[in-house]
């Protein structure tokens, strides 16, 4: 099986052609500077010479407040971007695998949100990223799989455990918000089930994030201890640190479908920190 990776260079994309590599399938890892997905003319080109027998798109404009200035260019790579992959990757009778987010909802619910669950976005994020579900679906028809996870974190790139580590070590007090919860997702474990599910497709959308559930303040107090440091982390509320994008309050994620099982967070802590040692 031959894989095209878009997004090679980031956080998931690293894990994913490091997933494949030890799965078997021959990856086709595509940073941005190789494949702009946003170009159209472009992303033909490479998919009809390499001819993948799947895609996973990991490419995506990951930056939540920024997109609320630039909805447009959030846009162009969450939604048309995707749109651009699905379709090249139908005509070559490749295999779609598309990574979404928990940010498609608006978080009032407080039960676990399922892939039945109406979306109601309320950042632009969110909107970008919930046109590309509808992109993929549509170019792709039943030849694609929208896998939605939530607070992706990685020793690949920038994410929040590396920013707790690195202004735990700066400060002896920090403040996370406790009021939003969701399903933090280690990376290299959600690269192995995207590779699954290349090898073993599933139609349509699935849910798919690590086990258990934490706010943010819980999430960082597992970290600061895990690295043994003595840091204070104290729970305020989001009214407390205002962001330009609304974040929901609550986006756990669940399948009510066969979907791949992730480990719970706080192995994929364990996880990320080992990485993080190994590397040093």
């Amino acid at each position: 099986m031959r894989l095209l990776i878009t997004g090679a260079s980031g956080m998931l994309g690293q894990d994913v052609a490091a997933a494949a590599t030890a799965a078997g399938p021959e990856p086709i890892a595509l940073a941005r500077a190789e494949l702009d997905i946003t170009d159209a003319e472009a992303v033909d080109r490479v998919i009809s010479g390499t001819q993948p027998d799947a895609i996973v798109n990991c490419a995506a404009w990951t930056d939540v407040d920024g997109a609320e200035a630039h909805e447009p260019d959030a846009l162009a790579a969450n939604g048309a971007g995707a749109g651009n992959l699905a379709c090249a990757a139908a005509a070559a009778g490749a295999w779609t695998i598309h990574v979404s987010s928990d940010y498609v909802f608006d978080g009032n619910k407080r039960d676990p949100y399922v892939e039945s669950d109406p979306t109601n976005p309320a950042s632009a994020y969110g909107r970008s990223k919930l046109a590309g579900e509808r992109a993929v679906a549509e170019a792709a028809a039943g030849a694609h799989t929208i896998v939605r996870s939530s607070w992706l974190f990685g020793a690949g790139g920038a994410c929040f455990p590396a920013t707790i580590l690195r202004l735990a070590a700066e400060r002896d007090t920090l403040s996370v918000v406790d009021d939003q919860v969701g399903c933090p997702t280690f990376t290299g474990h959600l690269a192995a089930a995207l590779v699954e599910l290349c090898e073993a497709p599933r139609p349509g959308l699935l849910h798919v994030a690590g086990a258990g559930q934490c706010s943010w303040f819980e999430f960082a107090a597992e970290i600061v201890a895990a690295a043994g440091l003595e840091t204070e982390v104290r729970p305020v509320p989001t009214s407390e640190m205002p962001r330009p994008a609304t974040r929901p309050t609550y986006s756990v994620l669940r399948s009510e479908r066969e979907a791949p099982e992730l480990p719970d967070w706080r192995r994929g802590l364990e996880e990320y920190m080992a990485v993080r040692v190994a590397r040093r």
